[in-house]
């Protein structure tokens, strides 16, 4: 978690949690407890919660930080936490309890071993989920295979929205995804941008409490409609406003072992160019993190 420094100092990688909350106050009880020490800003970005969401949001975490986000949408909430958090990592995780915040740290150490973006999977060996059923199953698998026709990856779960990365990719991430459809927009513009994608287990368990905001098909209708605005967008300009690098910015997919408890450091099995290529403008963003200039996270 230590970044190094010219002069032999090293100052320690800042990360930030952005949770949205619309009426979670009995699922806050979990996932504010279970963060981990490693995060030193919890963003709660509330919707106009009735339930008292805020209040014991305080109570749990005095730290806490609370922004108000009226306008709805669960993309519109995380773009205002993305615009107020100050660390250098930003996590994104869901406060409906389905999420597990203890595996933030392995998210972090992918991060900080190169990874641009890391999203967790629950296709992957160790992962797994409590809350799809076969429509949702089946709708996932399909959005997921078209992403890779049009944009290439090799992604294995696209619908969801447990995810961390650096805070210098945000201009990749510019864009407009008000709804549930703000994972996908995601995923599809850090492929566009030519970034580099970890995907690390995941496990998701049902909802503690309270209802569901997602609406199956509602929201994959909207899903759909953005892959295809995404990939006439990418046509058009060929993402020339990515994360800049000095070399020609490949997508990589790596897949991480986390269940060998031998060792600490996480093992990366496969580091798997795609076959499309973005050049890119300058040298900033990941390069400079890698050579320590100061910008970014340096």
């Amino acid at each position: 978690m230590m970044n190094g420094e010219d002069n032999g100092e090293v100052d320690r990688v800042r990360v930030s949690v952005i949770i949205p909350t619309l009426n979670e106050a009995d699922n806050l009880r979990f996932v504010l407890s279970a963060i981990p020490d490693i995060v030193e800003e919890v963003l709660i970005v509330d919707g106009g919660s009735t339930d008292g969401t805020v209040d014991e949001a305080r109570r749990l975490r005095p730290d806490v930080r609370i922004i108000e986000e009226l306008r709805p949408g669960k993309g519109r909430a995380l773009r205002t936490g993305f615009e107020e958090a100050t660390g250098d990592i930003l996590v994104m995780i869901d406060a409906d309890g389905s999420m597990d915040p203890r595996e933030i740290p392995a998210m972090v150490a992918v991060l900080e071993s190169g990874a641009d973006v890391v999203k967790g999977s629950r296709f992957l060996q160790g992962a797994g989920t409590d809350d799809m059923g076969w429509l949702r199953r089946s709708g996932n698998a399909g959005l997921r295979l078209l992403v890779r026709a049009l944009f290439g990856g090799r992604y294995s779960d696209l619908c969801y929205g447990y995810m961390a990365f650096w805070r210098d990719v945000l201009p990749a991430f510019e864009g407009d995804a008000p709804g549930f459809e703000v994972e996908t927009f995601l995923n599809v513009r850090a492929l566009a941008a030519g970034l580099r994608i970890a995907e690390v287990p995941s496990f998701e368990r049902n909802r503690i409490s309270g209802e569901s905001h997602l609406n199956t098909f509602r929201d994959g209708w909207r899903v759909l409609k953005t892959i295809f605005r995404e990939r006439q967008l990418t046509a058009r300009s060929r993402w020339g406003q990515g994360v800049p690098r000095p070399t020609p910015a490949r997508h990589a997919e790596l897949t991480i072992d986390l269940t060998d408890s031998s060792s600490e450091r996480v093992k990366v099995l496969e580091l798997r160019p795609s076959s499309a290529e973005l050049v890119d403008q300058a040298a900033v963003g990941s390069s400079q993190r890698g050579s320590g200039t100061d910008s970014g996270n340096a």
